[in-house]
């Protein structure tokens, strides 16, 4: 079947259309934030009177205003920050809120690499900006340098503007699918998933900050531990974290680990790597114990660690 270059003409103007009517949807929910020096950053509104951006560029805690898509400018409170996901959530009340028009929400999970997806900033009175490209990478949880679990690895094919950090990524309906960063690939473009702004959202909205476990101790890289070793002590793994510091007041060091040992495992899950540690302290861990199996002396040892509230950084 051949396809007349009218016809041709014609599903291209249908994308175009398309795509346009996408981004005129979720643009609607997008607004500038006035939150650093000179050049504004994005936010998206998640649900009413709330504004998620990027931490990395809401670099004032104070005086900050919110430029809305009519172009009038509003004050925003910031609620809280969670740099390790580079999420920063902030409040619009009064008659300015009821301007904000609340995002639609989609799945990010359902993204696949190769489909369309659309970047929506607004860093000026000009209006919305877009940028069209494709999901590049996309996989399972991944846990960020800074220690924050992203319930999806998903890297864009698509240029990140200046300004566009904090902006939503679109599907070709316009469903908001997440917040668009460049802070967690080394500046390539990112998406943290709707499922994880909401989580943030709710726990900052709740508590004003992310509650981190936090064991007190530095880490180096893994070491290889002697088979007969591990036979004779029925290790779990045949590789353990040495001890390069350890915080004499921290969690840790009040239960008695020292400089030099070995921690293998965590509740019984061997502890290969950093990950390993991170991911047996969530939040809700803080107070708890937790019984770390360590090295000492070629001598095996379980010890209960009162798992702390990592101390907070801002930024």
């Amino acid at each position: 079947m051949v396809t007349s270059q009218g016809e041709i003409g014609g599903q291209l103007r249908a994308v175009s259309q398309g795509l346009a009517a996408a981004v005129e949807k979720a643009g609607a929910s997008v607004v500038a934030l006035n939150a650093r020096p000179r050049v504004p950053t994005s936010g998206v509104v998640w649900r009413e009177g709330v504004v998620v951006s990027t931490n990395h560029t809401v670099q004032r805690d104070e005086e900050i205003t919110v430029t809305l898509p009519a172009g009038t400018e509003a004050p925003a409170t910031l609620v809280g920050r969670d740099p390790s996901t580079d999420l920063a959530v902030l409040r619009v009340e009064g008659a300015a809120a009821a301007e904000l028009k609340t995002a639609e929400v989609g799945d990010a999970a359902a993204l696949r690499v190769g489909h369309l997806v659309l970047a929506v900033g607004r860093v000026s009175l000009r209006g919305v900006s877009a940028g069209l490209g494709i999901v590049g990478a996309a996989g399972g949880a991944w846990r960020t340098r800074r220690g924050g679990e992203l319930d999806r690895f998903l890297r864009l094919d698509l240029g990140i503007f200046l300004g566009f950090s904090g902006g939503a990524l679109a599907d070709v309906e316009g469903r908001v699918l997440g917040v668009n960063t460049s802070a967690q690939a080394r500046g390539g473009a990112m998406t943290i998933p709707a499922s994880t702004v909401t989580r943030v959202v709710d726990a900052l909205l709740q508590r004003g900050h992310i509650a981190r476990g936090y064991l007190g101790i530095g880490m180096g890289y893994p070491v290889r531990l002697p088979e007969k070793m591990r036979e004779e002590l029925g290790l779990p793994a045949p590789t353990g974290l040495i001890l390069i510091s350890v915080d004499a007041d921290g969690p840790a060091g009040r239960a008695g680990l020292l400089l030099g040992d070995v921690l293998v495992a965590l509740d019984g899950t061997p502890t290969r790597d950093t990950d390993d540690v991170q991911a047996a302290l969530p939040g809700e861990r803080v107070g708890q114990g937790v019984k770390a199996t360590i090295v000492r002396g070629g001598a095996k040892l379980d010890v209960e660690i009162i798992v702390g509230e990592r101390p907070r950084r801002r930024r």
